[in-house]
């Protein structure tokens, strides 16, 4: 490793190790795209004189958050649909209007999503849509790290056609992003009421022989629950562990609605839950059993869900309802700790990732994912406790610089590896196009 750093990150560093370490007047030393060294600040700039330093006076440097599950795409459907029920909004709204999609709409909508993850701290994303290509091409371009599929279902896709060409589709990009420094490939089934038992089977066979994740919404509504059990005879959890399914390459999105022994099925199987509250809540589908997952075992990761359902993918955002969410919910202001919800945003989604040895705190050989916060602020001033301030009084906004895979993406907020002004131009143009579409009847 070439250990002669080229970046110091300096400024209050909260590493997020097993320690919880945090070095009030330090520096984080990046190499190329790999953390060499965290220390005290005087320490490193006198290790490392020549290299560049990103200073924010007051700033916090921490790990990036990752955000364990989200459409990226969906960003140009932001407010078309609101205050209805998952599957209308779902069948009556988004399935038709995404009929209408294509490779350049789902590539420039995918850059905003980037652009709005990137300004609020996001450095991570898991993203599963169609025309998974663009969604990839995006996030090369835009600097970010991803975990990225082509959503896969029994009826015909608006971008491969045929269910039978998604399966071509999928090995068709797990070819192109091999061994790709910042893209992994995942295996996408949608739900267990949108796949066959045969697809879902061929699909688990996909991810065994690439070694990927397995992402599927699962049990995310009661109708799902019980649509399920009248089809097949079984909860879509215990569903698929009857067909041999439920291991620990499966990353389960939303698990809102879920008995006791399948929570501790779950943590048995090794299964990842991608945890949704805003989604959940908007769409009225329930509030997931985080802290009962949690307290099984189970590696819980926290996502925003795409912008359409959400509506925006602002994971600071995310962590402050997700801990507010089940203290009320259970009227009980133990659970969900700020400690806890911050460790979901980051280690807790390397982990639901296996990328715990790459990202999700700043240690030394990890890769350096990180973001500053000025914390100057008004809304953050006095701080005694810093979980506390980032899961209750921080906000996207208030991330100054975003550094990914040592690449320095955003400074003083001016995003570096993309034209903000034209990613905003361009998508309203695909906005008013969308909204032609709706008037004439075409969704």
């Amino acid at each position: 490793m070439n250990t002669k750093a080229t970046l110091l990150v300096c400024g209050q560093i909260l590493t997020l190790d097993q320690s919880n370490t945090v070095i009030e007047d330090g520096a984080v030393a990046i190499a190329g795209d790999t953390i060499v060294e965290v220390g005290e600040r005087a320490a490193m700039l006198g290790k490392y004189p020549g290299a560049e330093q990103l200073v924010q006076p007051h700033g916090l440097v921490m790990p990036g958050l990752v955000n364990s599950h989200t459409h990226a795409a969906m960003a140009c459907f932001r407010g078309l649909a609101d205050d209805l029920p998952l599957m209308t909004w779902l069948t009556e709204y988004i399935f038709p209007v995404e009929g209408n999609l294509d490779a350049e709409m789902v590539y420039h909508s995918s850059l905003l999503s980037m652009a709005e993850m990137i300004k609020s701290g996001t450095t991570s994303f898991c993203d599963m849509y169609l025309f998974a290509k663009e969604v990839a091409r995006a996030t090369a371009d835009s600097g970010m790290r991803g975990w990225l599929g082509e959503v896969l279902y029994d009826f015909p896709s608006p971008n491969y056609g045929a269910p039978e060409n998604g399966i071509v589709y999928l090995e068709e990009l797990m070819a192109q992003y091999r061994n790709h420094p910042l893209i992994s490939i995942t295996v996408d089934p949608h739900a267990v009421y949108t796949c066959s038992p045969d697809l879902l089977k061929r699909l688990k066979t996909v991810a065994e022989k690439h070694g990927a994740a397995y992402v599927i919404h699962l049990s995310e509504t009661r109708d799902e629950v019980e649509g399920c059990r009248a089809k097949y005879g079984h909860t879509p959890v215990m569903h698929l562990d009857a067909l041999g399914i439920l291991d620990s390459q499966v990353v389960a999105d939303h698990c809102v609605v879920l008995t006791e022994p399948e929570i501790d099925l779950l943590a048995q199987r090794g299964v990842k839950v991608a945890h949704c509250p805003e989604s959940n809540m908007k769409l009225a589908s329930g509030v997931a059993p985080i802290p009962e997952l949690l307290a099984a075992g189970v590696t819980v990761g926290l996502g925003t869900d795409g912008a359409a359902s959400n509506n925006d993918v602002d994971m600071f955002g995310e962590m402050d309802t997700a801990a507010k969410l089940h203290k009320v919910h259970r009227l009980d202001p133990t659970v969900m700790s700020a400690e806890t919800t911050l460790r979901m945003a980051t280690l807790g989604g390397a982990k639901l990732l296996g990328a715990e040895s790459l990202i999700g705190s700043l240690e030394v050989g990890k890769k350096a994912d990180l973001i500053v916060l000025d914390m100057n602020k008004p809304h953050l001033t006095p701080m005694y406790n810093i979980p506390s301030h980032l899961v209750y009084a921080a906000t996207g906004a208030d991330v100054a610089h975003s550094v990914i895979n040592g690449r320095v993406v955003m400074r003083d907020r001016k995003l570096l590896t993309m034209d903000e002004d034209a990613v905003l131009a361009r998508l309203r143009e695909i906005g008013a196009h969308i909204s032609g579409l709706v008037r004439l009847g075409r969704r």
